[in-house]
C-alpha cells in the first residue's frame, strides 16, 4: 500500500463528507481545535495524520473511522 495514496485517499474522502454535509472547511478544523491550514493539508494528503487526529475529524463529521479511510 502507498503512503501517498493513502493519505490522499483519506484527504478526499474526508473533504467529500465534509461537503456532503455541508461543512466548511474553516467550521471543520475550528470543531477540531485545528487551524485551516492544517485542515486544508489533511485533504489535500500533505500530511500524515496519526489516529488521534482522524478521530477527531470523525467526531467532528459525525461519522466512523472507516468511512474516512475506505477505499
Amino acid at each position: 500500500m502507498d503512503k501517498k495514496n493513502t493519505l490522499l485517499r483519506i484527504g478526499l474522502n474526508i473533504r467529500k463528507i465534509r461537503e456532503e454535509k455541508n461543512i466548511s472547511q474553516q467550521d471543520l478544523a475550528a470543531a477540531c481545535n485545528f487551524e485551516k491550514s492544517n485542515m486544508s493539508r489533511i485533504e489535500a494528503g500533505k500530511t500524515n495524520l496519526t489516529i488521534g487526529t482522524l478521530l477527531k475529524i470523525c467526531e467532528a463529521l459525525q461519522v466512523e473511522l472507516v468511512d474516512v479511510v475506505k477505499s
